[in-house]
C-alpha cells in the first residue's frame, strides 16, 4: 500500500466515521482505477470504498460510490469498461467513503440498501459528540429491504443480504451468483484490522458471527471484493476471521483476568498479528474497540 494510498484510506474512515467531511479533502490527484474480477464485474480503487461494478448487455449496477467529488472521475471510468446506462446502485452501508457519491448518482438510478441505511442517511448521527448532518434527499435508497433482495441484471442474479449488527447495523454483502464474485463491504478489511463502528450498531461478536456465516455461503473459488484492500480469495477470508476469532478471544481472556485497558494495549497481540495494525486501525484501536465491545 503506497503512501497515498495509506492517506486517502485514513481520511476515507474518517468519513465514515463522521470526523471529517468531503470539503476537506483534496480529491484532484486520486486516480479511479478499473480492475476486471470476474465475468462480469470489476472493482474501482481511488478514494474510499473499494465500488463493485457490474456492466453488460443491460447496462451498469454499481456498488457503492466512494465520494461526491470523485462522480466525473468515476462516470469515466464506467464509461471505460461499458458505454451503457447506469441502471443501479446498491450501498453495503452508509458511511460516507461508500455513499458519498450518492446524492451525484442517485438523479440517474434508483439506489437500493437495508433499511437502516435509508433510516441512517436520511438522519443526522451522532458519534464520538460530533453530529454528521443527513445526506440531501436524493443520496437516499428508494428502494430498501429487511433481509435479502435480488437484481436480475446482466444475465445473472445479484443477491443482496443483510447481515445484522457487524460492521454497522446496516451491512449487507452483495453475491453475484453468475460471475462468482462477493462484495463483503467493510465486513472485510484485506489483511487488516477492521474498523467496528459501535456507535452506530456495530458489534464486535455480531461481525466475528457474521463472517463465520459469509464464510460458509462462498463458493471455494470465488473472488472477493472487500470494504479495503485488494481483490481476495475465500483463503484469505478465512484468514481474516482466524484473526477476527483470535484477537477477540486474547482480549476477551486479559478482561477476564482483571487486567485493565492500558495493561491488554501495552502486551498487545504478539508477532503473528503485527502486520494487520498496519492499516488505518492499529492494534490499539483493534483493543479499544473489543474492550468496549465486550464490557457490558
Amino acid at each position: 500500500m503506497t503512501r497515498l494510498t495509506r492517506i486517502f484510506f485514513a481520511c476515507a474512515l474518517l468519513m465514515g466515521a463522521g470526523l471529517v467531511s468531503a470539503q476537506q479533502q483534496d480529491f484532484s490527484k486520486v486516480e479511479i482505477q478499473a480492475q476486471k474480477v470476474n465475468g462480469n464485474v470489476y472493482m474501482l480503487t481511488g478514494a474510499g470504498g473499494n465500488i463493485g461494478v457490474s456492466a453488460g448487455p443491460d447496462g451498469v449496477l454499481i456498488v457503492d460510490d466512494q465520494f461526491a467529488p470523485l462522480a466525473e472521475k468515476i462516470r469515466a471510468a464506467l464509461k471505460g469498461i461499458n458505454s451503457g446506462k447506469l441502471k443501479f446502485i446498491l450501498n453495503t452501508h452508509f458511511h460516507g467513503d461508500h455513499t458519498g457519491g450518492n446524492k451525484e448518482f442517485g438523479p440517474e438510478a434508483p439506489i437500493i440498501a437495508q433499511t437502516n441505511v435509508r433510516k441512517r442517511l436520511s438522519t443526522d448521527q451522532m458519534r464520538g459528540g460530533q453530529t454528521t448532518p443527513a445526506a440531501p434527499k436524493e443520496a437516499w435508497p428508494v428502494i430498501t429491504f429487511d433481509q435479502s433482495v435480488s437484481v436480475h441484471f446482466n444475465g445473472e442474479e445479484i443477491k443482496a443480504l443483510h447481515f445484522p449488527h457487524g460492521h454497522t447495523d446496516g451491512d449487507s454483502v452483495i453475491f453475484f451468483t453468475g460471475s462468482n464474485v462477493v462484495h463483503m463491504g467493510d465486513d472485510f478489511f484485506s489483511g487488516r484490522f477492521p474498523f467496528v463502528d459501535l456507535d452506530s450498531g456495530g458489534d464486535v461478536d455480531g461481525l466475528v458471527k457474521n463472517v463465520g456465516e459469509i464464510i460458509a455461503r462462498i463458493p471455494p473459488d470465488a473472488a472477493i471484493i472487500p470494504g479495503h484492500g485488494p481483490v481476495s480469495k475465500l483463503d484469505d477470508l478465512k484468514a481474516y476471521h482466524r484473526m477476527l476469532v483470535e484477537t477477540t478471544g486474547i482480549v476477551r481472556k486479559k478482561m477476564a483476568a482483571g487486567k485493565s485497558l492500558a495493561m491488554i494495549k501495552s502486551e498487545g497481540f504478539g508477532e503473528e498479528w503485527k502486520s494487520w495494525g498496519a492499516g488505518f486501525v492499529t492494534a490499539d484501536r483493534w483493543i479499544e474497540t473489543i474492550h468496549r465491545s465486550y464490557f457490558k
